[in-house]
């Protein structure tokens, strides 16, 4: 792959991020309509911070964290891309971010029996309950991360190409 660039999203990407949402397999919205480019800019603008991978011009993946509600609110590749490595960078910077502002704890929901499910339980999210009628809410706390990122620069748990 040529050319991999990491950079903050702006609200000039959100077209592409909504392409790139609904074209996902797992964790489709059973509505795409009900996410709409004002949530996308809000989050990216005013509830938190978004950041995407672009390879050779092309964004193929992306993450939005929400410091207002604690909570990860997109973490979404294009299918073709998946295995490169990119979710677990994207992951990494949106965690470093979301934990240098002073928060504690986060929170996810995803689909059950899903990449994105194996992925987070492999970068230690913990299973708290359910989110909403059918989707497992994960949490991840501060402490958690940052020993996390401790195994992984020492070499006891080392990133693997897996991801969501």
């Amino acid at each position: 792959m040529n050319n991999m660039i990491y950079r903050d999203a702006t609200i000039e990407d959100i077209n592409h991020l909504q392409i790139i949402r609904n074209s996902v397999k797992e964790n489709i919205l059973s509505n795409p309509d009900l996410v709409t480019i004002d949530d996308y800019k809000e989050y990216l603008s005013v509830r938190g911070k978004g950041w995407v991978c672009e390879i050779d011009d092309l964004i193929v993946g992306f993450a939005i964290a929400d410091l207002k509600d604690s909570n990860i609110w997109a973490l979404f590749l294009r299918s073709e891309f998946e295995g490169k490595g990119i979710a677990y960078e994207l992951h990494k910077l949106m965690l470093d971010w979301y934990f240098s502002n002073g928060k504690e704890k986060v929170w996810l929901g995803t689909s059950p029996n899903t990449r994105a499910e194996k992925f987070y339980r492999k970068r230690g999210w913990r299973e708290t309950g359910l989110h909403g009628e059918s989707e497992i809410k994960f949490e991840m706390t501060r402490e958690d991360w940052l020993n996390k990122k401790l195994k992984d620069v020492s070499g006891n748990a080392a990133p693997d190409q897996a991801e969501a």
